[in-house]
């Protein structure tokens, strides 16, 4: 029975990818912004393509099957474009599920006169397409994992730039919360380029830090610490009258530690120490 049902799917292979086609296309969700119809269908020819040559009367129930591992590739590469274009999960759910229900629409039509094998048939398919269902979602979450982290990384580059202020003075304005990952970026991006300007000072500001608890102020000390090493005196800027309550209360010891409340101020210092004078010329009337 198994062997016939793997025949009779290769035989109305044409019907089930019209039928597929159809329900793809009818469907409310339907992202051609993202793709064309044109690379519907070819996207769906290839998959069934694979899955019709790889089934068999002995691996319908295999799902583990040497015979299949072509049919999981593709639909691994499907997933993962797909996440990558920015396909939400149902539209890709739709995608084999539509698979599913054109596959069930021709094993009723044709084993309409034997109600045991359909009932047999209609076991096995939902059971076989639930797994490449599952197979889709798993690679979908991988792929959508790897977009996020990639974005996450782009987001923390753009959000702690090395501003060069003047000779010898670099400034990083950290904007959004410091956590251990984005404290190793921002450390890592701040000692290169102590090496390569060849700066002394060096002015954190973090008046775009929301809160300040006692894990944010040791990855301050940290970076502060590393700063020093490298031969750089370190400024700590953006300090707010509630920041400021929050680390007395914390009991967090910064003293020392030069802080300021706003990077005017901490500019202002930095030009102290370099004994470098900024007047404001009058204009000749």
């Amino acid at each position: 029975m198994k062997q016939d049902i793997s025949k009779l799917l290769q035989k109305k292979k044409k019907n089930i990818l019209e039928d597929w086609i159809s329900l793809q296309l009818a469907d409310a969700g339907l992202r051609e912004d993202l793709m064309s119809n044109d690379e519907l269908r070819e996207q769906s020819a290839e998959l069934l393509d694979a899955l019709l040559q790889g089934i068999t009367g002995d691996n319908l129930a295999d799902f583990n099957s040497e015979g299949l591992s072509p049919v999981y590739e593709i639909l691994a590469g499907i997933s993962i474009s797909r996440a990558r274009q920015g396909f939400s999960p149902r539209e890709t759910g739709v995608f084999v599920f539509s698979l599913k229900d054109a596959i069930l629409k021709t094993l009723i039509i044709e084993l309409a006169n034997d109600q045991q094998a359909l009932a047999d048939a209609l076991i096995l398919i939902n059971k076989f397409l639930d797994n490449l269902g599952i197979a889709t979602f798993e690679t979908f979450i991988k792929g959508r994992e790897e977009v996020i982290l990639r974005q996450t990384d782009e987001i923390s580059e753009i959000s702690t730039p090395i501003i060069r202020v003047w000779d010898g003075i670099l400034a990083l304005p950290i904007i959004g919360t410091l956590d251990s990952a984005r404290t190793q970026v921002v450390m890592e991006s701040l000692l290169q380029n102590i090496v390569d300007t060849g700066s002394t000072i060096t002015i954190l500001d973090i008046s775009g830090v929301p809160t300040v608890d006692s894990l944010v102020a040791q990855h301050i000390i940290k970076t502060v610490a590393a700063t020093r090493l490298m031969g750089a005196e370190c400024i700590i800027s953006g300090i707010r009258p509630e920041i400021a309550q929050t680390v007395v209360h914390l009991g967090i010891d910064l003293s020392n530690i030069v802080t300021k409340a706003t990077l005017a101020s901490a500019l202002k210092y930095a030009f102290a120490v370099l004994r470098l004078d900024v007047k404001r010329i009058q204009k000749e009337k």
